[in-house]
């Protein structure tokens, strides 16, 4: 797995999110049930944190001086997909794993509470087999707009 490298240059929490260079989308199954669903964009959201901390911006604070946790500068849009579309706009986006960061969530995570049952499910299983509750997509905004571009807001 790759993930877009930031340099201080990308880096503008002073400029629009329309105009960041990179994008970050994450589509969602919208026959999920929303607490499903919620939950499966949460948990890409946790791994793109984690791997690319520098989407995350500085903690601010209010007049009163409560400290805020920083809040990703970049945005991130929330796109609804069926099955289908969900899985062909992965596998378009696996093409591209070099200048992308890919973070999926099988079905199967959803479906069991130990993590190395988990593990241990996706790995007896293929990737022809595996069906996606979410995806997130970071990267450059032309390349992260041609997979998504057609798909709409959650609403």
């Amino acid at each position: 797995m790759s993930a877009p490298q930031l340099s201080s240059a990308d880096i503008r929490t002073d400029l629009s999110t329309r105009q960041a260079k990179l994008k970050w989308v994450i589509v969602v199954d919208e026959t999920l049930p929303a607490g499903r669903l919620v939950n499966a964009a949460a948990c890409v959201s946790a791994t793109v944190g984690k791997i690319l901390p520098d989407m995350v911006g500085h903690d601010g604070k209010d007049a009163s001086g409560g400290r805020h946790p920083g809040l990703p500068w970049a945005g991130c849009s929330i796109l609804a997909a069926d099955a289908d579309t969900l899985r062909a706009v992965r596998a378009r986006a696996v093409v591209q794993e070099d200048e992308l960061l890919i973070v999926d969530m099988p079905q199967l995570a959803q479906t069991s509470r130990v993590y190395d049952e988990y593990l241990d499910r996706l790995a007896d299983t293929g990737s022809e087999e595996l069906t996606y509750c979410a995806l997130s997509l970071v990267g450059p905004r032309n390349r992260i707009d041609k997979l998504v571009g057609k798909l709409s807001l959650l609403r």
